[in-house]
């Protein structure tokens, strides 16, 4: 469920070092270009600290004069370290990163390092509600999206 190509997004909070402004936050719901080409456009919100957020150990570093603000970002995709690379090239590094959830499943009410089992039912539900049709993807192999087979 949490490969890039899967269908469930995926919803992370971010503490970013600046103030999230509204021109930045546009531009990652616009999608953003990365070294490896543009991204899809994400879901983006200026949120508050949440209040149960857990002290973090290594403490990140803290600049007097530069604040740091909280981003919600919800994805479509999920390349290598995407949440940072986007933030980052809106001018927004990110400090500190957590995912909220995957899909229909999330963090909500866990503490750190805890974890809930999955009913089969809801999972098998919620698998089942985001099977793409054939219409909907390119059936070919990997070796076919690289480009035609070597003989």
């Amino acid at each position: 469920i949490s490969q890039p190509g899967a269908p469930f997004p995926k919803r992370y909070l971010a503490q970013v070092e600046g103030m999230a402004g509204e021109d930045a936050l546009r531009s990652l719901r616009a999608g953003v270009v990365l070294a490896d080409g543009p991204t899809r456009p994400a879901g983006a919100r200026s949120v508050d600290e949440p209040d149960w957020l857990w002290p973090r150990d290594l403490p990140i570093r803290h600049r007097k004069l530069i604040p740091t603000s909280w981003i919600e970002l919800t994805l479509s995709e999920g390349r290598n370290r995407q949440v940072r690379r986007m933030t980052a090239a809106v001018g927004l590094p990110t400090l500190r990163l957590i995912r909220l959830g995957v899909g229909p499943w999330s963090v909500e009410g866990l503490s750190p390092g805890a974890w809930r089992q999955v009913p089969v039912p809801e999972a098998e539900a919620a698998l089942a509600g985001a099977r793409l049709s054939r219409s909907a993807h390119d059936p070919r192999s990997a070796s076919r999206v690289r480009g035609p087979a070597r003989r």
